[in-house]
């Protein structure tokens, strides 16, 4: 009896270690309140949470927000993939990790900005402020 008790806390303890290795990875949420500003001021959201946000073809639906302001705005892992990014500002956002496979950032202002991680194949970068200030003409 006492080495099937030992058994069944030896499961528990596994069963718990891996519950916790679940929850422990990171999980991004961007913030319901941060996503209403986002779509009831045309774009303007300079400091939002926009974690983990998917935003496909973002402005190609029924908006066009052209030179939005993301300033300092948080995408950590979010999609933007083949979204219309012309002219937004996104000085000191953190897009680590963020898709933006296909996505047009003509003119877009990217300066201080952390692309650790962020998918750029096949993204627009004509006219674009890189983070480190300069400026890229790749596909204009």
């Amino acid at each position: 009896m006492t080495k099937t008790v030992a058994k069944m806390k030896k499961l528990n303890l596994t069963i718990l270690a891996i519950i916790a290795l679940i929850f422990s990875s990171h999980v991004y949420a961007a913030d319901p309140n941060h996503i209403k500003k986002l779509w009831s001021y045309g774009g303007d959201c300079s400091y939002c949470d926009l974690s983990g946000y998917d935003m496909t073809g973002f402005w190609l639906r029924d908006y066009k927000f052209e030179d939005a302001n993301l300033e300092g705005a948080i995408l950590i892992e979010a999609n933007l993939t083949n979204a219309n990014l012309i002219g937004v500002n996104l000085e000191s956002a953190n897009l680590q990790g963020v898709d933006l496979v296909g996505a047009d950032l003509s003119g877009a202002n990217l300066k201080n900005a952390n692309l650790s991680g962020a998918n750029l194949k096949g993204a627009t970068l004509c006219n674009t402020i890189m983070p480190d200030g300069s400026v890229v003409y790749s596909g204009c």
